[in-house]
């Protein structure tokens, strides 16, 4: 009933609107003196122009929105309504010419100006009043905030700040000097990015907002940086594309996070080549539960697989996965499967089953001082054995590529957990080295085939006892290495946080400990980008940033929490076993050439002697556990450069 009663007030408005139009025009043509002589026309006219107009309104979708919201949609709706009011005046000033009933020339060009006055400035005037009636009075009452950014986001941000009740932006900074001393809604850009600590202390503010979602990472961060130091509690704005659709609001602000900070700029992937990888493929990942491997399946999963093999030992984490996609992405076929990458009976079920064509090998033990003392061998058979196993059973059953996910502590490794992460990536180099022999023997037995003419070469050749298919290329073996990634599972950022959360004190291994970091999605989109172009045996080396001083994160998630280090104070406890001071992306005796992404590189390791599968899988295959010194010694055999850190 309110609206039906709202649409006529508004309906009833806009004819007033060309009864105002209408007879001003003619008081203005005549200097507001009425004139009498062309009484006749206006009534007529006016009967005339009441119909069209309000048969235009309604065509036009006037009544559709609400004043309150008036916005340049609706200017445009009432464009269209004044255009069509107008060319019905045309048609009738011609047709009263040869009537007799002619009119003013000057009455066409008055009353639509007249029309579109009315119309537009009475609903800006409404939304104007309507505004300053709702929050006016609240408006004073906000905190002061400084906006970072006067572009779109800042522009939509400000907008939006206008109607809230918690707020009151006091002023903005943008480093576009063309910017400098301009006003947005009213607020006027005090400034370069620099000069934030000098606006927060002049407008007695203790907020901050950063409303450039698609500035450089490094502005962002500097920007952070100033306002932390100031004292300020800083807050930032969702993604530029919600901003632009105008899903943002004042509710969606969230206080900026370490990641924030240590976030890079957007991946940008060949699309094309990944989705040629993964369209219409059987993709398998191993360790699917994870950190890197359920985001390694979400990411798979914008590709159009036509079903994603999701294999895992920890039941609570596949539950979690599944549930995940069947919340996000019903359309995704999944085949959840728990499983031990050590078992190659359940691998050899799971292969023979699905006959996956991509692998992705994420199922691994990370925890560096875990793996140290006491679950050595456990290391040893879960990050070798495992890789090995897998590996096998996708070259078995004839997959196209096996992808094994790695880690910068497999370069020149102080602990085992790294030591045995280089020791599953020379498995995956033995096995393409094997493929390459393979496949080099194969084209010397057709060469020979072909020079006297026989036909038997298209079929099968024994090589060395072994029978090589000349169609057949094997499965392809490739290696992605990459540091810490933000927010894992174990990883020291969730840590600082539930300390922090405490009350502290925040524990740091040692004041120089340095890691590289990376995102979660980053990393698996890479990981995705080095599958897509590798062409087997390389070890693909991550652009992993700067890396980042410990001491200095935990500072930082201090600050941003808003506490002072007097208020949580930071303890250094000492490095942990198997701990070192710096993380390295290459080892001493290897370099790298250039691919074609940005963030990729290849590294070329030592190679990896003949007979290494053989010995290594007699290794893995001894009988009982071994001690955690057994297994030291066993692995500085096969990986010369570990030497274990000792502190």
């Amino acid at each position: 009933m309110k609206t039906i009663t709202y649409s006529a007030l508004v309906f009833l408005f806009d004819l007033f609107a060309v009864v105002v139009a209408w007879v001003g025009g003619f008081m203005i043509r005549f200097n507001f003196n009425w004139p009498a002589p062309y009484t006749e026309q206006i009534v007529w006219g006016l009967a005339a122009l009441l119909l069209v107009h309000g048969v235009a309104c309604r065509w036009a979708g006037l009544y559709r929105g609400l004043w309150i919201f008036a916005s340049l949609p609706d200017l445009k709706r009432v464009l269209w309504a004044v255009a069509v009011s107008s060319a019905g005046l045309l048609l009738w000033a011609v047709l009263g010419r040869t009537g007799g009933l002619a009119i003013p020339r000057s009455v066409l060009v008055l009353y639509p100006l007249l029309l579109l006055l009315v119309m537009g400035g009475g609903r800006a005037a409404w939304r104007m009043w309507k505004e300053h009636r709702l929050y006016g009075g609240l408006i004073a009452q906000g905190k002061p905030v400084v906006v970072v950014g006067a572009g779109t986001g800042g522009a939509m941000l400000v907008r939006e700040l206008e109607r809230s009740a918690d707020w009151r932006v006091v002023g903005l900074v943008d480093d576009d000097p063309a910017k400098r001393g301009r006003e947005l809604f009213g607020h006027r850009v005090l400034g370069p990015i620099s000069a934030i600590p000098a606006v927060l202390e002049a407008e007695k503010a203790r907020h901050v907002i950063l409303a450039m979602p698609s500035a450089a990472s490094e502005t962002r961060r500097a920007a952070t940086d100033l306002a932390v130091s100031a004292g300020a509690q800083v807050f930032t704005v969702p993604r530029l594309e919600d901003l632009m659709s105008g899903r943002v609001a004042v509710s969606a602000l969230r206080r900026v996070a370490i990641q924030d900070l240590l976030g890079r700029d957007a991946v940008r992937i060949d699309s094309g080549n990944v989705q040629t990888m993964l369209r219409g493929k059987t993709v398998l990942v191993t360790g699917a539960g994870g950190s890197i491997g359920s985001e390694l399946c979400r990411q798979v999963a914008r590709f159009g697989p036509a079903r994603l093999v999701l294999f895992e030992l920890n039941e609570f984490a596949l539950y979690t996965l599944e549930q995940w996609f069947a919340n996000h992405r019903p359309e995704v076929a999944i085949v959840p499967l728990a499983g031990d990458v050590k078992d190659v009976g359940r691998l050899d079920e799971v292969f023979s089953a699905w006959r996956p064509q991509v692998v992705f090998h994420a199922a691994a033990y990370k925890h560096v001082p875990l793996m140290e003392v006491g679950n050595a061998w456990q290391a040893v058979r879960n990050n070798v054995l495992g890789t090995l196993c897998a590996a096998e059973c996708a070259r078995r059953h004839g997959a196209a590529r096996f992808v094994l996910i790695s880690t910068d502590k497999a370069v020149n490794p102080t602990n085992v957990m790294g030591a045995t992460k280089r020791l599953a990536e020379m498995a995956c180099e033995a096995m393409e080295h094997d493929r390459r022999r393979a496949g080099e023997c194969a084209d010397e037995g057709r060469s020979r085939w072909s020079s006297i003419g026989s036909d038997s070469a298209d079929d099968v050749q024994v090589i060395d006892g072994m029978a090589v298919e000349r169609e057949a290329t094997g499965t392809q073996f490739e290696i992605v290495r990459f540091g810490n990634v933000l927010g894992s599972t174990g990883s020291v950022i969730p840590k600082f946080q539930e300390q922090i959360e405490r009350g502290g004190p925040v524990t740091v291994t040692h004041p120089e400990i340095t890691r590289y970091f990376m995102s979660i999605p980053e990393a698996a989109q890479l990981v995705l980008q080095a599958a897509a172009m590798g062409e087997g045996g390389e070890v693909f080396v991550l652009d992993m940033g700067e890396p980042v001083r410990i001491a200095d994160l935990a500072r930082n998630m201090i600050r941003l929490s808003g506490y002072t280090e007097n208020e949580i104070r930071i303890e250094f406890s000492g490095l942990r076993p198997g701990e070192k001071l710096y993380e390295e992306l290459l080892a001493d005796a290897e370099h790298t050439r250039e691919t074609p992404h940005p963030k990729l590189r290849i590294a070329r390791s030592r190679p990896v002697e003949d007979g290494f599968l053989e010995e290594l899988a007699s290794w893995l295959g001894q009988p009982g556990p071994m001690s955690d010194d057994e297994v030291r010694a066993g692995l500085r055999r096969w990986v010369p450069e570990y030497e274990p850190a000792r502190h």
